[in-house]
């Protein structure tokens, strides 16, 4: 019988419990502790390995873990509260977390993670800062406009500067990053061809959607958090909304199909009927963003720029 194993991650160290054996140990969360981890670990005949993600703490030792050929598979943090609670466990610490990660795995079905390329990598923690320099501004701008004292209106006006120019900073480097790989430029070039996908969302879609050609269409706009839940109990009806996914990949398609549904002449078409037929605007620009991701999922696993995807060819007109 194959034995699994959960990892609660903390900022200084990691929980480890392997079931059903029940055996606990704790490491430090630093290369030293990771190859210990490993160590361990590797004369074990473990099925899976579940790791919460927490902000970021959790990227070392799962590296370690897939570098090694292990197992290793992330778990989303909401999911396994509410495993925990269906299991009726309501306390919470270190050990027992390590606990219900690996019953978690043992039980629900998760997918393995892939380790990813450097580049992407670099793409990623790039994007992070990037959207937490964007809210810097955005809440500064604001904040300026209440603003009556001239010094404090100077020095809201540099720190505004500052931060535009960080975010342009950034924008080379991202740009230098893709233009730098053939893969992640080819990819570029296919999902900046359709109207209405810029360099942030395309980025984006590389660094944070690594599964876009791989999905249907119905798991890759449940993924990106587009899909339409019902919301039914015998005779009652409720509204269906989306829920969940990917929040960084959709607040940037959220933006893409705004500007899609000005320039892009088949997505602006199809935002103009149902905005005709009476659909909340909310409901419209979802609808736009679901056809959007599905059609660049489409394009990438067809490997076809927007005009072919549109006439039906299945070949992209310029090399690898």
């Amino acid at each position: 019988m194959q034995s699994v194993c959960g990892i609660d991650v903390s900022k200084d160290r990691l929980d480890i419990m392997v079931l059903p054996e029940q055996q606990y140990f704790s490491v430090r969360n630093d290369a030293a502790g990771w190859a210990e981890l490993v160590e361990r670990l590797r004369g074990l005949s473990i099925s899976a390995i579940g790791l919460e993600a927490s902000g970021g703490y959790e990227r070392g030792a799962m590296r370690a873990l897939l570098a090694a050929g292990m197992p290793a598979r992330q778990v989303n943090p909401f999911k396994l509260r509410q495993f925990a609670r269906a299991s009726g466990v309501l306390a919470k610490n270190d050990p027992l977390d390590a606990r219900m990660i690996a019953s978690f795995v043992a039980i629900m079905p998760t997918q393995p993670a892939q380790l990813r390329a450097p580049a992407v990598e670099r793409l990623a923690e790039m994007l992070a800062v990037r959207r937490q320099l964007s809210a810097e501004k955005v809440a500064a701008e604001n904040a300026s406009r209440l603003l009556e004292d001239p010094m404090l209106q100077r020095l809201s006006r540099r720190r505004i500067r500052r931060l535009a120019a960080d975010i342009d900073m950034l924008d080379r480097h991202l740009a230098e990053i893709v233009g730098a790989d053939t893969a992640l430029a080819h990819r570029y070039q296919l999902l900046t061809s359709m109207p209405g996908v810029g360099p942030v969302l395309a980025y984006t879609l590389i660094a944070l959607l690594p599964e876009l050609g791989r999905m249907s269409r119905k798991q890759v706009a449940a993924l990106v958090g587009v899909a339409p839940y019902a919301f039914e109990s015998g005779r009652f009806k409720g509204r269906r909304c989306i829920w969940g996914g990917r929040a960084p990949v959709r607040n940037a398609l959220y933006m893409g199909a705004m500007s899609a549904s000005n320039w892009n002449p088949p997505l602006r078409a199809f935002h103009d009927r149902l905005k005709a037929a009476g659909k909340l605007p909310k409901i419209v620009i979802v609808a736009v963003m679901r056809k959007m991701i599905t059609a660049l999922n489409a394009m990438v696993r067809d490997d076809v720029v927007w005009a072919d995807h549109l006439s039906g060819r299945h070949s992209v007109p310029t090399a690898r």
